[in-house]
């Protein structure tokens, strides 16, 4: 069975040409999202993908910072509803709103809350208890409960109150140090990066609970550290500091364990393609590729130590090779004698990628306000029971659906509750 009931959005496979042969993965999973921003809703939003019922909460006094501060707009008008970042990370919910500085309000989430299999929050430390929604008054009305909470730097500690973006941890975890030009300044990375690895992490450990559930009858809270979680990708650099006791730094570009190795200019504006050439038989095989087979014996080049000494030249080099040739044609002919080589794409590449398009992760869906819109189907396809899409809610489009229908309110109280402003 669908999550949905019919009218609430077109529904969309990532294989269309079969019906899922048994219900979704995820079937009779019931989710309340207590969060905003990207870490916490994108795992409501995977689990939703394959079959969970996901509630998704907000107040229309303060929606969703994705709803109101984060363009792109649709024809750059913005509007609660027409913002393209909360609807790739909100398809697949009901969205329902809730004013938790209402009494009733908090008895209202209580009652989701009893409802849930799993209650998703990424807040600051102390928020969710200030609303009567803490774990611990939680788990007195749902002992089964799986409570995820993935903030900052997790529940406790001494910088557990801190509150901040993906953008900050990533130079807290050591991100930034590592990335730019040897003698200049830190680069950010682009985007709030530790916000999408706390959301893998996030998945897995709800998964593991949910298991946990089912074999033991028994609930439990995850303390998600999002700081915690960036440091699990820097673990080359954090390994030679304690084996060696060398800081890693800035490299540009370049590798210790290779070369030539690096971006290097395509014809074409701005179009550009990675190399990078890791053994001496592959430099070889780079140069035949370039007609160039007299590079290999150049002294200066011979040896993997030589090319790093003579990096500059090396670089030069190549790149007035590749500049000669499309991206495209560059990759092909160095993957065909077995280099290391991927083209640079822009973002609009990956709307035409032939590869994307095959696996159907871009999938069109109608909407009430952007009238149309891409969503971005899982990076993963289970044979049995692959993902259905549906697009994202409107700020209270389903009040009545979630109130009257699942948690039973009766027509004539969900009206009250909206003139009493508890129903935003």
């Amino acid at each position: 069975m669908g999550v949905f009931p019919a009218g609430v959005g077109h529904r969309m496979s990532r294989e269309p040409s079969a019906l899922p042969a048994h219900p979704q993965a995820l079937s009779g999973i019931k989710i309340v999202e207590f969060a905003v921003f990207a870490a916490g809703p994108m795992v409501g939003k995977h689990m939703g993908e394959h079959g969970a019922t996901v509630v998704r909460v907000e107040s229309r006094s303060h929606p969703d910072g994705f709803r109101v501060h984060y363009p792109p707009y649709k024809d750059n008008i913005p509007g609660l509803n027409r913002t393209g970042s909360f609807a790739l990370f909100n398809n697949n919910k009901l969205g329902i709103t809730l004013n938790l500085k209402h009494p009733e309000g908090v008895a209202l989430g209580r009652r989701l809350a009893a409802w849930a299999d799993v209650l998703i929050d990424n807040f600051v430390p102390g928020v969710m208890e200030r609303n009567g929604l803490g774990y611990e008054a939680v788990r007195e009305i749902n002992p089964s409960i799986v409570y995820l909470s993935s903030c900052n730097m997790g529940q406790t500690g001494p910088k557990s109150s801190q509150r901040g973006f993906g953008s900050q941890l990533t130079s807290q975890s050591g991100f930034t140090y590592l990335a730019g030009e040897p003698h200049g300044e830190p680069m950010l990375l682009f985007g709030p990066y530790i916000d999408f690895i706390a959301v893998g992490f996030g998945l897995i450990a709800v998964m593991a609970a949910l298991d946990h559930r089912r074999r033991t009858g028994s609930g439990q809270h995850i303390d998600l550290s999002q700081y915690e979680t960036g440091l699990q990708f820097v673990a080359p650099a954090l390994l030679e500091y304690e084996a060696a006791g060398r800081v890693m730094t800035r490299q540009g570009n370049r590798s210790p364990h290779a070369a030539p190795h690096g971006a290097y200019p395509c014809r074409g504006e701005d179009r550009w393609c990675v190399i990078a050439v890791c053994s001496e038989e592959e430099w070889r095989a780079l140069c035949r590729a370039a007609g160039h087979p007299e590079w290999g014996d150049d002294p200066r080049f011979a040896t993997l130590a030589a090319r790093k000494a003579h990096e500059d030249e090396l670089d030069a080099l190549i790149g007035g090779w590749t500049r000669q040739f499309g991206r495209h044609e560059v990759m092909e002919r160095l993957q065909a004698v077995g280099v290391g080589a991927g083209i640079v794409s822009l973002l609009s590449d990956l709307f035409a990628d032939p590869q994307l398009a095959h696996r159907r992760v871009w999938q069109e869906l109608p909407h009430p306000e952007l009238e149309k819109f891409h969503y971005e189907a899982p990076p993963f396809i289970l044979s049995e029971t692959p993902a259905e899409l549906s697009r994202s809610p409107l700020l209270g489009e389903h009040n009545d659906r979630v109130y009257g229908e699942m948690l039973g309110l009766a027509r004539a109280e969900i009206e009250r509750l909206i003139e009493d402003g508890v129903i935003e």
